[in-house]
């Protein structure tokens, strides 16, 4: 809860300097713990007046202090594409799933092929996703996991007929936890979809594990799961690594450091 006495507030920051190491690093704390995505140190430098504002050096100096405090709490500071935030930890995730109410997501073979092909080959035409994969790539597919804000449009081939270009968004990023895309799994560690799909903490269907079928057929599958969600779940597009006051606990399993932003 934000405390919203303008008179108070103005007093404590008045009081305020930006050579008090430690309420400078409680504010950073407090601004990250609130804020609804995670936040850049720009953000941070912005709520200082010109007269408070501290080096960009001694912010990011703090932020690491906050994630070795944290070392030993159930919850961790992570960067997401050069932005901070507050979540969980993945080993707490088994209790902390029973806190959830709905049914785990779950992702068919056809879309999370898609989408591995997008995030390793972009930018990517649909025509060379379907080159690569050895079907067609149906239309459901690509819109579900635009809807989602996991891929977008980055422009157009020039070529004959002007072929869209897709490629992952900052979404991606927030929702799978990572700092960006050389985090994902080198390619020779790669095995099959199921070992992408560990990796990314998501959970395929079992009939698409058992038999490989054209993506005209696995529409529906798709739909049911991954469009139904979001109508019925609102929070379905949220990343599954959550702020420090979410309960929502699915993580993938890749290593917490922060780099130079």
């Amino acid at each position: 809860m934000v405390n919203t006495n303008i008179d108070m507030s103005r007093h404590n920051e008045s009081r305020f300097s930006s050579d008090q190491p430690d309420e400078l690093k409680n504010i950073i704390e407090a601004a990250i713990m609130v804020s609804e995505e995670p936040i850049t140190v720009e953000r941070i430098l912005g709520m200082f007046t010109d007269a408070t504002k501290p080096e960009r050096a001694t912010v990011k100096e703090l932020l690491l202090e906050l994630e070795q405090d944290y070392a030993k709490r159930g919850f961790e500071l992570r960067c997401i594409d050069k932005a901070y935030r507050l979540q969980t930890r993945e080993e707490y995730s088994p209790w902390l799933a029973r806190l959830s109410v709905g049914r785990p997501q779950r992702y068919s073979r056809a879309m999370l092929e898609t989408l591995a092909i997008i995030a390793y080959r972009q930018p990517v035409t649909r025509g060379e996703i379907e080159e690569i994969r050895g079907v067609a790539v149906s239309t459901d597919i690509i819109r579900t996991l635009q809807e989602r804000e996991w891929i977008r449009q980055l422009g157009v081939r020039d070529v004959p007929g002007k072929p869209a270009l897709f490629g992952t968004t900052k979404g991606f990023l927030e929702y799978f936890s990572l700092e960006g895309l050389a985090q994902l799994p080198t390619l020779q560690d790669i095995r099959d979809m199921d070992t992408i799909a560990a990796e990314l903490n998501m959970n395929l269907p079992l009939e698409d594990k058992a038999i490989d079928r054209p993506d005209d057929e696995n529409d529906n599958d798709d739909e049911s799961t991954a469009e139904n969600d979001t109508e019925t779940n609102p929070q379905a597009d949220r990343p599954e690594n959550t702020q420090a006051t979410d309960s929502n606990t699915e993580k993938p399993g890749l290593k917490s450091r922060l780099h130079e932003t």
